[in-house]
C-alpha cells in the first residue's frame, strides 16, 4: 500500500472521541505531499502543501507507512532520523495517537 492510499484511509481510522479541544493542521511531506487538518473532532486528509501547518513531518514514504501501521515506533524513528518533525513535537505525538492502527492494516 502507497503512502498516499494509507493516508486516504486517515479520517476512517480517526478517534474523534480523543480528538476533542484538538484544532490543527500536520504538513506531511512524503513524495506526494498530503495536509492533515484535524478541526471540530472531524479529520480531513488534502493533497498537496499548506501554509498554515501547526506540525510539518518529513518521513520516506515507506517508514510512513510503517509507522502508522504500528510497525515502526514513532521514538525511534525520530532518534534514528527517520523522522523529522518541524513544530510541536508534542503535539505530533497527539496528533498520531488519533488514528487506529488496526484500521489502516
Amino acid at each position: 500500500m502507497s503512502a498516499t492510499e494509507l493516508l486516504n484511509k486517515l479520517p476512517a481510522a480517526f478517534k474523534a472521541d480523543e480528538a476533542a479541544g484538538t484544532n490543527c493542521t500536520l504538513q506531511l511531506k512524503t513524495s506526494e505531499p498530503t495536509y492533515v487538518t484535524i478541526k471540530d473532532s472531524t479529520c480531513t486528509v488534502t493533497q498537496g502543501t499548506t501554509d498554515n501547518a501547526d506540525v510539518t513531518v518529513t518521513m520516506e514514504d515507506d517508514d510512513l507507512v510503517q509507522m502508522l501501521k504500528g510497525e515502526l515506533n514513532g521514538m525511534t524513528a525520530f532518534m534514528t532520523g527517520k523522522l523529522q518533525i518541524d513544530g510541536d513535537m508534542i503535539l505530533t505525538q497527539k496528533v498520531f495517537g488519533l488514528f487506529d492502527s488496526s484500521k489502516l492494516a
